[in-house]
């Protein structure tokens, strides 16, 4: 890889780590870097999970006041979604990618919605007495519960586009607390099932180390000022915004994948 190759892969990885820790759209920018350096769909795919992981400790670092007092949270829910990593990751290893291909667009399409939809959709869960009290940022935890966050971490696992928007949307119907909070917790969450399944790529199939190097140096950087912008953003445009860039992913997807 020539230098300049390499530099661009920063960039491209600063891009993908500040909309993957805002928007949960980092491979929205890293994947399409990944496949114009000549990588393989496959190749490409693995590589960019490993250089997101860089998207975790970036997080981390930059929003450490949205995460104090949360740490047995995202432990549980890391479990859940690492699970589902490891099953994301071996599906895409040695499953079928037909099925997939055809219901992706469709859940980051639904991931979006429930966005869009989330106030008058937690309204009507509060009605039905599914929270504990409104002191309470949390409701009570279940496996039912936590069943989504496993479903979306084989997402991640798999291929992952728009899984952070997905899980956003699945983390903030369970929960009162501001956006920013919410959108911390899914990046260490995802984080879990990006870690899992890079370890298994690791192993099992063909990474591109430099490409992946590139662009988890730019994802730590990226990432690092991403919980700054969540910070000063007003929630409801924030959330409007993050849930229209996640319809025309959908859309994207499932043209392009039509027409492949």
């Amino acid at each position: 890889m020539s230098a300049a190759h390499f530099f661009l892969l920063v960039l491209a990885g600063i891009g993908a780590g500040l909309t993957g820790s805002v928007a949960g759209l980092a491979s929205l920018v890293s994947y399409p870097a990944l496949l114009a350096l000549g990588l393989s769909p496959l190749a490409a795919n693995v590589t960019n999970t490993l250089g997101l992981l860089s998207n975790g400790p970036g997080s981390a670092a930059g929003g450490r006041d949205e995460l104090r007092g949360h740490g047995r949270r995202v432990a549980v829910l890391s479990v859940w979604s690492a699970v589902g990593g490891a099953i994301g990751a071996g599906l895409l290893l040695w499953g079928s990618s037909g099925t997939f291909k055809q219901i992706v667009p469709w859940l980051i399409a639904l991931g979006s919605l429930l966005l869009l939809a989330r106030d008058p959709l937690r309204n009507w869960l509060d009605r039905r007495q599914m929270v504990e009290s409104q002191a309470v940022a949390t409701r009570k935890p279940s496996w039912g519960r936590r069943l989504p966050v496993l479903l979306v971490g084989i997402y991640g696992g798999y291929f992952g586009a728009g899984a952070g928007i997905i899980m956003l949307a699945v983390l903030s119907l369970e929960t009162l607390e501001p956006l920013p909070v919410t959108n911390q917790i899914k990046n260490l969450t995802m984080t879990a099932a990006n870690l899992v399944a890079a370890v298994i790529f690791a192993f099992a199939s063909p990474v591109d180390w430099p490409a992946a190097a590139a662009i988890a140096i730019g994802v730590l950087v990226g990432s690092w000022f991403g919980p700054a912008v969540v910070r000063v953003v007003p929630d409801r445009p924030l959330r409007i915004a993050i849930a229209l860039a996640g319809l025309g992913l959908a859309v994207a997807l499932f043209v392009g994948w039509s027409s492949s």
